[in-house]
């Protein structure tokens, strides 16, 4: 898949971060796989209230992320909830 990431001219800026802030986004970037600045720039335009992602891109990257996976039939889930008392 190709993906045109649409941003203005860059500009570099330098932040300080406390240590738990950094691991945390270490993380993120890790289990997202991405660069630590695109990280902070999502982050930055989720907190300015600017949308970084649609639908569609969200479905086309999870695609196929659990290939197999297993749901039981909607019978089952039925008598599941019977059972738990969650439908009578």
């Amino acid at each position: 898949m190709l993906y045109t990431v649409l941003y203005m001219a860059a500009t570099r800026t330098q932040i300080y971060l406390s240590a738990e802030q950094r691991r945390r986004l270490e993380a993120r970037r890790k289990r997202e796989r991405k660069s630590l600045a695109a990280v902070v720039r999502e982050a930055v335009d989720a907190y300015l209230g600017q949308p970084t992602t649609d639908a569609q891109r969200i479905l086309d990257e999870t695609f196929g992320a659990l290939p197999d996976l297993e749901v039981a039939p909607r019978s089952e889930w039925r008598k599941r909830e019977r059972r738990l008392g969650l439908r009578g």
